[in-house]
C-alpha cells in the first residue's frame, strides 16, 4: 500500500484540469456551456455520435437495419467530439440532458422523439422496426436480460479498468487490481454463457450481441486499451468465437466505421448520410482531394 493514503475532506470541492486524458471534459455539474443548434439531415433518423463502443452500438444496429431491407432506417450520422466538449452545445443538451452519446431524433413523429442512453436507443429501433429483438417470451426476457447486463458492467469495464489502466495520470496497483478482478470476472461470465450459446439470446443474434460486442469483443480482441495480454483474453476461446463471427457481419464493419476519427483512414467516416459514403466519403478519399 503505498504512502501517499488519501484522506478526504469533509467537504469535496472540484478541482479543473485534475489531470488524466479526459480531465479537460469533466465536471461536476451539468447542462449545457455554449449555445450551438444540431444539424438535421436529410432522413427522419438523426444521430449525434462519435465510434466509442456505446457509440459504435448505434451504428451497428442502423446498418443491421438497413442491410435487413429496412428503409425507414435510413440516418444521417453527426459526429460529435467529445474531447472538444461538442456534447456541452445546447443543441445536444436538449437531445441528451446527460450529455453523453450516443444521442438520436427520430423525425418520422410528430412531434419528433429523442432518445438517449445506447440501450435505450438499441430497443426504441427494435421496437420500431420489429427487428432483432425476439418475439417468443422468454427469449425475448433473455434478450433483454444481457442488455441490461451490458449496461450495468460497461461501466466497471470501461470507467473503472479502462480509466485506471489505460487513462489515469498514474498509474496504482489497488484500482487495476480492484478492476481487473471484476472485468475478468464479467469475461468469464460470457464465457460460460456462449460455450452452450452461439449468440447472448441463444441461436439468434439480437440488441444484446449488439450491446456487448462493441465493449467486450473489443478488450478480447486488443482494440480496446490495449491489454489483451494483461487480461489473458486469448483464454476466453468462447468469447473470442464469438467475437470474430460477428466481426464478419458486412453491417458489424460499416456500423465501426461511422463516426470514427482514429485509425486507418480508409475506415474511418466521419459523417454518414449515404449508403454511398461508405466507398465515397471516407477519410482517405477525402484527404486525396
Amino acid at each position: 500500500m503505498s504512502d501517499n493514503t488519501y484522506t478526504p475532506p469533509s467537504v469535496w470541492k472540484w478541482e479543473p484540469g485534475n489531470g488524466g486524458k479526459f480531465a479537460n471534459i469533466n465536471r461536476p455539474i451539468a447542462g449545457s456551456t455554449h449555445d450551438k443548434a444540431l444539424p438535421v439531415g436529410k432522413h427522419p433518423l438523426q444521430l449525434y455520435s462519435l465510434a466509442t463502443p456505446n457509440g459504435v452500438k448505434v451504428t451497428v444496429m442502423l446498418e443491421e437495419l438497413l442491410e435487413k431491407g429496412v428503409t425507414g432506417a435510413e440516418y444521417d450520422a453527426y459526429l460529435i467530439q467529445i474531447g472538444e466538449g461538442d456534447q456541452f452545445s445546447s443543441g445536444f443538451v436538449e437531445v441528451n440532458p446527460n450529455s453523453k452519446i450516443p444521442a438520436l431524433m427520430d423525425h418520422s413523429t410528430q412531434p419528433p422523439q429523442r432518445v438517449f442512453e445506447s440501450g435505450a436507443i438499441l430497443l426504441y429501433l427494435a421496437e420500431k422496426f420489429d427487428a432483432f429483438l425476439p418475439s417468443d417470451p422468454a427469449k425475448r426476457t433473455e434478450c433483454l436480460s444481457w442488455l441490461f447486463w451490458q449496461m450495468g458492467s460497461a461501466p466497471m469495464l470501461g470507467g473503472g479498468f479502462g480509466h485506471f489502466y489505460a487513462y489515469a495520470p498514474e498509474k496504482y496497483q489497488y484500482p487495476i487490481d480492484r478492476y481487473t478482478m471484476e472485468v475478468k470476472r464479467q469475461l468469464d461470465v460470457l464465457d460460460r454463457h456462449l460455450a452452450e450459446n452461439r449468440f447472448m439470446a441463444g441461436d439468434e443474434y439480437t440488441i444484446a450481441d449488439m450491446a456487448i460486442h462493441p465493449w467486450y469483443g473489443a478488450l478480447v480482441k486488443n482494440r480496446v486499451y490495449e491489454a489483451a495480454e494483461f487480461l489473458e483474453a486469448h483464454t476466453y476461446k468462447n468469447v473470442l468465437r464469438w467475437t470474430e463471427e460477428i466481426d464478419e457481419r458486412p453491417a458489424v464493419k460499416r456500423g465501426r466505421m461511422v463516426n470514427r476519427t482514429w485509425g486507418e483512414p480508409h475506415e474511418q467516416l466521419h459523417e454518414r448520410h449515404d449508403a454511398s459514403d461508405f466507398e465515397l466519403r471516407t477519410q482517405d478519399k477525402l484527404d486525396d482531394q
